[in-house]
């Protein structure tokens, strides 16, 4: 199977849904399937007819992160360590990504899952830390991204036995945003891809920034940097048609402009 079926990519509308299609090995990433994905994100990020992103795997997996048996493949330490990888890519999307974790979500699978801006769960996924077991730590952003989303004790707890957690748990904890059933995982994900791309498309891009800038920034920096994008975002043509549209009582067409 070459990499261009593992890794698929559908369009309806705005909306552009990436699926790791490697079900067999529960959707586990190797090199190639992480030069693939950059190679997507840059397509994705110049493409002006997608405006939202789905991220989300088949089968019975999300991502059990990267396939173990290929890391043997890298000479030394070093050069593993300056591999670019899939997590990489999903930060490089400048538009809006939903996860639809429709199960397993494990090591890079879950830091994947943490670059994305929205995780929605299937009931019967599970998440998972698991790299102390083998003797390493996550290194996609792991400690940071988990701590940033379910707070020190929580992401301590996770890295620290490598024991997995319930989508319940989960969402008790803000990893996700909603859990559902297993079936209906992928329609709501795509579902809320669908309502963020009817939005104006350069403000959608924008909150994004502002959302990063939030997590990295000191706060006052983080506010002044938001009302430097606000005045952007309030000269474009779109926000004019908003205002327009606001003014008419009628939807606003937008065309990121």
């Amino acid at each position: 199977m070459s990499v261009d079926d593992l890794i698929v990519i559908e369009q309806d509308g705005y909306v552009a849904t990436i699926r790791l299609n490697r079900p067999d090995k529960l959707n586990a990433v190797t090199q190639g399937m992480s030069d693939e994905l950059e190679r997507v994100a840059h397509t994705l990020n110049t493409d002006e007819t997608v405006r939202a992103i789905v991220y989300t795997g088949t089968g019975r997996a999300f991502s059990a992160g990267s396939d173990i048996r290929t890391l043997d493949h890298y000479a030394t330490p070093w050069q593993f360590r300056n591999r670019r990888d899939y997590c990489d890519a999903l930060r490089e999307l400048r538009k809006p990504v939903v996860a639809a974790v429709n199960g397993y979500a494990f090591g890079g699978g879950l830091e994947s899952a943490l670059t994305c801006d929205i995780r929605i769960a299937a009931d019967t996924a599970t998440f998972a830390a698991p790299e102390i077991k083998l003797g390493w730590i996550g290194g996609g952003g792991m400690s940071a991204l988990l701590a940033r989303s379910i707070g020190a004790s929580n992401a301590a707890l996770m890295l620290m036995t490598g024991d997995p957690i319930d989508a319940q748990r989960a969402l008790a904890w803000g990893l996700v945003s909603e859990v559902v059933p297993a079936d209906e995982v992928v329609d709501r994900a795509q579902q809320i891809a669908h309502t963020i791309a009817a939005r104006p498309p350069i403000a959608a891009e924008t909150a994004k920034a502002n959302l990063r800038a939030a997590a990295n920034l000191p706060q006052d920096q983080a506010i002044a940097y938001e009302r430097e994008m606000q005045g952007i975002t309030f000269a474009t043509a779109d926000a004019a048609e908003g205002r327009a549209a606001f003014a008419e009582k009628r939807d606003g067409v937008f065309h990121g402009r």
